[in-house]
């Protein structure tokens, strides 16, 4: 609940605060980052949205110039959605402002403790996707347990 707090207060608005993706702009993008283009299909099996839900986010994506539909690379019917580079920009600032918040709360942790937690988190986050059934792609670096997360 206190983590749900921190996230949910006001940010002043300043000029870097002004750059930060909202938190389903952030989700959607950071998949799209990781997955590469996605079809409103593909991101509703995703996410478990229905397809007006994203079509109104990724419509809001495009305009704001985060977003651009691409024919799909694969031969496909459907288009797909791949970030610009705006998009790709303000989704490094907006994980960099959140990695710096962590960063802050976590700054008199041991490193043992900084592990644990990675590790207890992404156990936590891989159970979720598990029962789910909407795993998160990940490299393979870090479903081995070798890299951060």
């Amino acid at each position: 609940m206190v983590l749900g707090r921190h996230n949910l207060r006001a940010i002043p608005i300043t000029p870097e605060t002004e750059q930060l993706l909202e938190r389903s702009s952030y989700i959607m993008l950071s998949r799209i980052q990781r997955q590469g283009p996605m079809s409103i299909g593909q991101l509703s099996e995703a996410f478990g949205l229905d397809a007006s839900t994203l079509n109104r986010q990724t419509a809001a994506a495009m305009r704001a110039g985060l977003l651009r539909r691409i024919p799909d690379p694969e031969g496909g019917i459907a288009r797909k959605f791949q970030l610009t580079d705006e998009g790709a920009r303000r989704l490094t600032v907006t994980r960099d402002w959140h990695v710096d918040g962590l960063d802050r709360v976590m700054a008199e942790w041991s490193p043992q403790d900084v592990l644990d937690f990675a590790a207890f988190l992404r156990r936590f986050n891989t159970d979720i996707e598990r029962i789910d059934k909407r795993p998160w792609p990940r490299p393979e670096e870090e479903i081995d347990g070798a890299g951060g997360g």
